[in-house]
């Protein structure tokens, strides 16, 4: 799991947010369009990611292998499912500080 320095909530749009994690703009488009992306926020007209949200998401997608078959069932409530990885995040890196 990464740990971030500690930052005031931090917010990146779409392009941005591909970059960080190292996909097209359209590819992230296509995840929040079929319901298999990070979570994002809209404020206004735009479309923006949390950066916690973004490393929770691509923790989701950790595997061992190439071996790994990669199939993951997704809970049928993603939002607190992404609650419960954010919270233990947090737990994690509220104990590096310690």
């Amino acid at each position: 799991m990464r740990v971030l320095p500690t930052l005031p909530p931090h917010y990146l749009r779409t392009p941005d947010a591909a970059n960080f994690l190292g996909l097209s703009g359209r590819t992230l488009e296509k995840h929040r369009t079929f319901g298999t992306g990070p979570l994002y926020r809209k404020l206004g007209g735009r479309i923006v990611y949390a950066v916690e949200d973004l490393c929770s998401w691509a923790d989701l997608n950790i595997r061992l292998s190439t071996a790994d078959d990669g199939v993951v069932e997704l809970p049928r409530n993603r939002r607190a499912a992404m609650a419960r990885i954010q919270a233990r995040y947090r737990s994690a890196v509220r104990g590096k500080r310690s």
